[in-house]
């Protein structure tokens, strides 16, 4: 290698931080990871789950991201505070499929307190016969909140499925203030 040079990374040699969001009301804790200040994932877990999260892993260990993780911590607080958060944060997507990608930057565009129908994302991504394929996209999504899959309703009247479990998706969208009384 030439003095010049710097060593390229690979994904595996990257430092994955974790950073551990306290939740008011009953919805536990949110395990939030980033790599090179580019969100990757939030996990809810339970209370019990939660205190020893904030961790790094790879081969080289920069020093975290302090502002990021002050946002990250700040803007989740205050969502689930029930105010309204634009989650305008780089993603690490690489690893998922661009379909996957593509349902969910369409999901992104759910306003705040306002739902859509799977129908709706496989006709806004240019596929309208996927609504299921966008069922299982949403179940995968992992950055529920700021990739908004709550939002993403069955055009029939049911709420469809969450990741964190059907209660957690009523309890989201009722933080944001969306009527429940039209679903089943």
């Amino acid at each position: 290698m030439v003095a010049s040079e710097s060593p390229v990374m690979t994904a595996e040699e990257r430092p994955e931080f974790e950073l551990l969001v306290a939740l008011p009301r009953d919805f536990g804790n949110l395990l939030v990871r980033y790599r090179v200040s580019r969100l990757r994932s939030a996990q809810f877990l339970k209370e019990a789950d939660g205190g020893h999260h904030r961790r790094e892993t790879g081969a080289t260990q920069p020093a975290r991201d302090e502002r990021l993780e002050e946002r990250l911590r700040s803007d989740f607080q205050a969502y689930f505070a029930g105010k309204e958060v634009k989650f305008d944060y780089p993603l690490d997507l690489d690893d998922f499929t661009p379909f996957q990608r593509a349902v969910w930057a369409a999901m992104r565009t759910i306003p705040y307190g306002e739902t859509q129908s799977y129908q709706w994302i496989a006709g806004r991504i240019g596929k309208p016969r996927a609504a299921r394929a966008v069922g299982n996209a949403c179940g995968r999504n992992p950055l529920p909140i700021v990739q908004p899959c709550h939002r993403v309703v069955g055009c029939d009247g049911r709420l469809g499925g969450f990741s964190g479990g059907l209660d957690l998706k009523k309890a989201l969208l009722k933080l944001e203030g969306v009527d429940l009384s039209g679903f089943a």
